[in-house]
Parts: structure tokens; C-alpha cells; sequence
């Protein structure tokens, strides 16, 4: 049952960053607006939020200032992709490619010195219930604002005039145009908002997951985000559960190299590419499912008429 527990309250932390990146980039690609750049804009939030903590700024400052470098590198894919219409594989390839070599410039100095982690919620009585406390109340709060986070995103896409709206211009931009909605305005929310979440899910993983600075500490991680979003057929539940799994399975691979398991520890890195890989083969089986929810103008630009 420990065992249990333990892999329980892992998989929950490790999907953590999953989630936010993801959801962010799923509200993106809801606008009609596809940004690759998740890794850069993670891998900056990442060494902003780090460089605050170094500097003495208190965690909720720092977390903020990671979410804020991930919206201001996405503010630059915007000003590329929606302003001057450039092809947005190119301009997020280009950011994610800009946001690894800007955290690793600032990440020069940060040493390797551990640093003091986002502390765990301890709820009286009920952190203290047998299995159920350590698995619902002994997070971090990020951890529940992502659960948080979840739930409004689904709310606002699903339940609002405004979700609606922004549902629209992803589906046909120049109907939402023609009704007299702002496109590009709405776009670049959308984006902005996308790097926002983006950051937040690097800073987590600097200043909680894992406290110690490492270049490229994403490790692949904006890239599962966006395969999540595909996972999930663009529907917010499917995200979650998607990022749970994964979350998941990179705790089975570090459970199974702590106990020591005949398996090369290369092929128990691997496995959560492995399932990224293989989940998206089986979705892409399934056209039909994929269109269901798929915006029909994702990545495709929009210039208003005159």
C-alpha cells in the first residue's frame, strides 16, 4: 500500500507541469493557432522563476515570473505568426529552439546548489487520514491550482459566450470576422494566455519537481504537452487523464530503476516517449475521432479584409 501511495502521489506531481503546458496549449489551438514553441516557453519559465528564487523574491513572485516569461516569449510567436503571418511550424520551431538557448545563457550562473522547494500543504486531520491523506491532501499548491485550472478552462470553453467565441474564430475565422468579432485580438489572447500556462509549468518544475537547475530540465516535456493536446482530441478532461498517464508512466520507469528491475535504464528512460509515440499511432487510426473536435483553421493564417 505504501508502494501504492507513493507512485500515486509521484504520478500526480509529474503530470503536474504536463497539465499546465497542455491546457494552455489546447485553449491555443482552440483559437485556431498552432504554437510549437511549448518546450522554449517551458524552458524559459523554468530559469526565470529559478533566477527569482536565487535573488531572494518569494516563491508566489518567482512562479509568477516564470508564467510571465513564457507569455512574453509567446507574445513574439504572436507578433510573427498573427502580425506578420509567418508559418507558424517555422515561427514555434524557432521559439522553442530561442527559449533553450536563453535558459541556457541565464542558467550560467545559477550553480548547481539546490535550492528551497515549494512546500507541501499539511491540512490538519486530513493529511493525517491512512492512504487517503498522503494521496489527496499533501500537495504542493500548484498541484491543486492545475486541478483548479482544469476545471475553469473546461468551464470558459464549454459554459461561456466568451468560449464560444474563441471556439468560433479556431473553427472559421472569417465567419467570426465577418460577425464583427476581433480575430487577431482574440488570437493573441489565446496565445499569450497559452504561454502563460507554458510558464507556469516550467517554474513548477524548477522550484518544486525539481529544485536544482539543469539545462534542458524540460527534457522533452513541451513536446508531450503537445502531443497531449492531440491525445485528448482537443477535449480539456482528455488532457487531464492524458497527463496523469504520462505522469505515470515516468514514475514506473524511476520506481522500476529504484528497484533495481533486469531492464536497461536507457529503455525505462525511454518509456514515456515510448507511450507518447504509441498513443499517437493508435489516435491517428481513429480519423474520425480526430476530426470530431479538431478546429478546422488550426495553423492556418488569417489576414483581415480591408
Amino acid at each position: 500500500m505504501d508502494l501504492f501511495v507513493a507512485i500515486f502521489a509521484g504520478t500526480v506531481i509529474a503530470a503536474t507541469p504536463l497539465i499546465f503546458a497542455a491546457l494552455g496549449e489546447l485553449v491555443v489551438e482552440k483559437s485556431g493557432v498552432l504554437n510549437l514553441g511549448v518546450e522554449g516557453m517551458m524552458l524559459m519559465g523554468a530559469a526565470f522563476a529559478f533566477w527569482a528564487v536565487i535573488a531572494g523574491l518569494p516563491m508566489p513572485v518567482a512562479i509568477l515570473a516564470g508564467g510571465l516569461a513564457g507569455a512574453a516569449a509567446s507574445l513574439l510567436f504572436g507578433v510573427l505568426a498573427l502580425t506578420f503571418l509567418t508559418n507558424q511550424y517555422a515561427a514555434g520551431l524557432a521559439l522553442a529552439i530561442f527559449g533553450s538557448g536563453v535558459s541556457a545563457f541565464l542558467g550560467r550562473n545559477f550553480g548547481s546548489a539546490p535550492i528551497d522547494a515549494l512546500k507541501r500543504i499539511q491540512v490538519p486531520v486530513l493529511s493525517d487520514i491512512p492512504v487517503i491523506g498522503p494521496m489527496v491532501f499533501r500537495f504542493d499548491p500548484m498541484v491543486y491550482f492545475a486541478i483548479a485550472c482544469f476545471l475553469v478552462i473546461t468551464w470558459f470553453l464549454y459554459r461561456t459566450k466568451a468560449g464560444l467565441i474563441l471556439r468560433t474564430v479556431g473553427e472559421s475565422p472569417e465567419t467570426a470576422h465577418a460577425i464583427g468579432f476581433p480575430v487577431i485580438r482574440i488570437r493573441y489572447l489565446a496565445v499569450l494566455f497559452g504561454g502563460l500556462m507554458a510558464g507556469l509549468g516550467g517554474a513548477y518544475l524548477s522550484v518544486a519537481y525539481t529544485p536544482l537547475w539543469v539545462e534542458n530540465m524540460t527534457a522533452g516535456k513541451g513536446w508531450i504537452a503537445l502531443a497531449l493536446v492531440v491525445f485528448a482530441t482537443w477535449r480539456p478532461l482528455r488532457v487531464l487523464l492524458g497527463a496523469w498517464l504520462f505522469g505515470g508512466m515516468t514514475i514506473l520507469q524511476l520506481q522500476g530503476q529504484a528497484l533495481g528491475i533486469a531492464v536497461p535504464s536507457e529503455l525505462l528512460s525511454a518509456l514515456p516517449y515510448l507511450a507518447t509515440i504509441a498513443v499517437l499511432v493508435i489516435i491517428s487510426q481513429n480519423r474520425q475521432m480526430l476530426a470530431q473536435h479538431f478546429p478546422a483553421s488550426l495553423a492556418k493564417p488569417f489576414r483581415p479584409a480591408s
